[in-house]
């Protein structure tokens, strides 16, 4: 690290290009990552990453690059390339008084990843492979994947920030394959947090292997599912990535701010059934999507997205501020120093309603009950998904009946909305790996049980 006025020089070079506005992000990161496949340990990647972004602003104008030469005169030549790509020279040399961004630390860590033994990690490995293995006679593969990173961040600017963050993030996937009679399905739970090793002492290794078990089991056993329009009861925690790709990605500045949403210019106006209700909410304590500032040195904040079916904000970065003449909610994401900022989703969940999801599930005649959604496709200018259901159910005459596979979800987001008609009471969040034009980040996704009151289903008829 260098001193304030060593990267008060380095943006004032940038500035006297004609920059409106200058900006430099630090990151170190150490990363580990351990592979076992039906329990014996096939691969274990460690390694640091060390490297800053340069990025300046001429109007609606953003300019990027990034370098792993973090010399003053690395970042100097970089500054410099960027000056010359503004190419407008004016007096520059003004003082930057950075001020730094003080907050109240959500993620505290206890144990950091490379202080614990890895003879520990894999140890909890084992208890997941276990779990899963032993769960039934059908399971024929098991892979766990413990995944780690500690990350430094440090942003300055030409207003004057000045903050760092540290996001510690611990993951434990588990991959389950099951066959029956020449068939084979998967099962999947990735639990995570913005946590080090003491995650462990909340997440229970074996029960998440016999999660994944259990839904690679119940599918290989099931019936194909039926195709047509019908009522969808959707289940909590990882239900919520349909709201996240089909929803979420549309009220992101990224697309707000060039009209490519369907939620564009609709602030203020009822886009949802009035039980619905969400946030993305990067505060929450050691969730898997929380930082104290985002990727801009912004402080993060809960911003309410709808409340009682009204859109009340959108997701901002400061160059979407700027296209949109609104303020940064503290929403720029980055996958690391070699992406530009974005706006981006956090911890983005539905906000939980009055009833019971037996009531739900009592009140519906006929329908699919999705317990657990899988990949999907979205476009986000329409709104248009397609999700598979990687476990699933009959409910008929108020009661989930049978197991059925190979279910897919179709519809429009904005569409879906509207037809939320029942929203349950057992919010849970579920954890996932979210894909934009500013890299892979780690987002939580969630939602209580709802139930959409007709959605077409892709099965077999």
């Amino acid at each position: 690290m260098h001193s304030d006025e060593a990267y008060s020089a380095v943006i004032n070079k940038i500035l006297s290009g004609g920059a409106d506005f200058a900006e430099i992000f630090l990151e170190e990161r150490y990363t580990g990552s351990i592979n076992m496949v039906q329990g014996e340990v096939e691969g274990s990647v460690s390694g640091k990453l060390f490297g800053a972004g340069l990025r300046a602003f001429k109007g609606t104008r953003s300019i990027y690059a990034y370098t792993n030469e973090l010399s003053l005169d690395g970042l100097m030549k970089v500054a410099e390339r960027l000056r010359a790509v503004i190419s407008q020279d004016r007096v520059a040399d003004s003082v930057i008084d950075f001020r730094n961004e003080e907050f109240v630390d959500v993620c505290p860590v206890l144990f950091s990843p490379n202080n614990v033994p890895k003879k520990e990690k894999v140890r909890v490995m084992q208890l997941a492979h276990e779990g899963a293995s032993t769960f039934a006679s059908t399971i024929s593969q098991v892979v766990v994947n413990f995944v780690e990173y500690d990350q430094n961040v440090w942003i300055y600017n030409s207003e004057g920030v000045k903050a760092h963050d540290r996001r510690v993030r611990t993951r434990l996937a588990i991959s389950a394959v099951a066959t029956k009679d020449g068939q084979m399905e998967s099962g999947f739970y990735g639990p995570g947090a913005a946590m080090g090793f003491e995650f462990f002492n909340m997440v229970d290794p074996r029960a998440a292997g016999e999660r994944a078990a259990r839904i690679a089991d119940r599918m290989v056993r099931a019936e194909f599912a039926p195709a047509g329009r019908m009522p969808v009861i959707i289940s909590n925690e990882f239900g919520g990535v349909i709201f996240h790709e089909a929803c979420g990605h549309a009220l992101e500045a990224t697309g707000v701010a060039k009209g490519a949403s369907v939620f564009a210019g609709k602030l203020g106006q009822k886009i949802a059934n009035e039980c619905v209700s969400a946030v993305d909410d990067p505060t929450i304590p050691n969730a898997w999507g929380s930082a104290n500032v985002d990727d801009e040195g912004t402080p993060t904040r809960r911003n309410l997205l709808i409340d009682k079916g009204v859109l009340k904000s959108y997701m901002i970065d400061r160059l979407g501020g700027i296209k949109m003449k609104m303020k940064p909610t503290g929403s720029a994401r980055r996958q690391d120093y070699t992406f530009a900022p974005t706006s981006r989703m956090s911890n983005t969940f539905l906000l939980p309603g009055e009833y019971y999801p037996e009531e739900i599930i009592a009140a519906t005649d006929y329908g699919l009950y999705a317990k657990s959604l899988g990949g999907g496709s979205v476009m986000p200018s329409t709104g248009e998904f397609n999700f598979a259901v990687k476990e699933g159910y009959m409910i008929e005459k108020g009661r989930i009946t049978r197991a059925v596979r190979g279910a897919t979800l179709i519809g429009k987001g904005n569409e879906v909305l509207t037809k939320i008609d029942m929203v349950g009471n057992d919010l849970e969040r579920g954890q996932g790996m979210c894909g934009s034009i500013s890299g892979s980040i780690p987002a939580d996704v969630g939602q209580p049980t709802v139930r959409v009151s007709e959605l077409i289903v892709g099965g077999r008829n």
